[in-house]
């Protein structure tokens, strides 16, 4: 689903991350199941990943990573008019997260809300930003993907714990009130319900109620079909990316990086050659913190950002995939 032309540029004013302290190695997941560091980081590219400490929540991450955006943004809490969260580890299952940041924030002057895309929802919540405030809604919005995972994971599950940690991100949208600016060029975001059961977590939700009786079966944790997620994923990364550089009236060597969900490197590689864009010209992070869903494409613009490795004038591409299966992208003028 693409976008019509926006009345108003919008551009990204500040970024913003957060990682807990805690460091889970290969090593330690190799005391805990049947592995090795060589499988995990022959198959995915993964070193390492972040826990969150005992009373560490989503919306503690959040917020944190909220406020280092807002700080770069020279943009109060206060000030702020729209909070989205996107998350599939909420706090609650109501209220929405975004009420919990909006609180520890101090940002009562802002609707807040939180979306569930998986590891696409950052990339959902800023195409819903753009729009709103690009419509004029809303003069500004904070975005933040943020994710406790650990809490979701079967730890006694080899293929799947490896794979993912915990973590926030977060960006400041405005109204860009000249070129120096930059602007958010084009977004892209779309859906398969038909692989609902590709990567899902089966248990805790209505259709299937964590009771006495199934508790021990870890219904309420993420289970994913590898070979065929990664299908999808390539396929529908390398489309939604090439949608948003051409409507943007870019090239590849127009882009100075690409921003991909950092899942499993062989997704990483693959889509950098499929764009044709040089491997250098690839951010990665994914060694460090593992999949961290919606939080991962916002902590990697983050640390691209603050690494200097976009300057202003310069492109990038930003895309990501999910369950759902969703998928989305955004071209970015720096």
């Amino acid at each position: 689903m693409s976008e019509a032309t926006s009345v108003v540029p919008v551009c990204i004013a500040g970024t913003g991350s957060y990682l807990p302290e805690k460091i889970v190695t290969n090593a330690d997941l190799e005391k805990k199941v049947d592995t090795s560091d060589e499988w995990i980081v022959t198959r995915t590219g993964i070193r390492e990943r972040r826990m969150a400490a005992e009373g560490e929540f989503t919306s503690h991450m959040a917020t944190k990573a909220a406020e280092k955006a807002l700080e770069q943004a020279g943009v109060k809490a206060e000030d702020i008019q729209l909070i989205i969260v996107a998350t599939i580890t909420p706090d609650t299952l109501t209220p929405a997260t975004a009420c919990y940041v909006q609180e520890r924030l101090g940002a009562f002057g802002a609707v807040a809300f939180d979306i569930s895309a998986a590891c696409s929802g950052f990339l959902y919540s800023m195409k819903i930003a753009k729009r709103l405030i690009s419509d004029g809604a809303f003069e500004n919005a904070l975005i933040i993907g943020a994710e406790k995972l650990s809490s979701f994971v079967n730890w006694e599950d080899r293929n799947t714990c490896v794979l993912f940690g915990d973590g926030a991100g977060a960006a400041v949208l405005r109204k860009a009130t000249c070129p120096e600016d930059g602007e958010i060029l084009a977004t892209e975001m779309g859906t398969d319900g038909r692989q609902t059961h590709l990567l899902n977590i089966p248990g805790g939700g209505s259709a299937c109620p964590t009771t006495a009786e199934n508790a021990d079966q870890h219904l309420a944790t993420l289970a994913m079909l590898g070979k065929e997620v990664f299908k999808h994923a390539v396929t529908r990364m390398k489309q939604s990316a090439e949608k948003v550089i051409e409507r943007s009236g870019l090239k590849p060597e127009d882009i100075a990086l690409v921003v991909p969900h950092q899942a499993n490197l062989r997704i990483i590689d693959a889509i950098a050659d499929r764009l044709d864009v040089p491997r250098d010209r690839v951010f990665t992070n994914l060694e460090k913190y593992g999949n961290t869903s919606a939080a991962a494409v916002a902590i990697a613009l983050d640390e691209a950002n603050r690494a200097g490795k976009i300057k202003k004038g310069e492109h990038a591409v930003l895309v990501v995939f999910g369950a759902g299966l969703t998928w989305a992208a955004a071209a970015v003028r720096w």
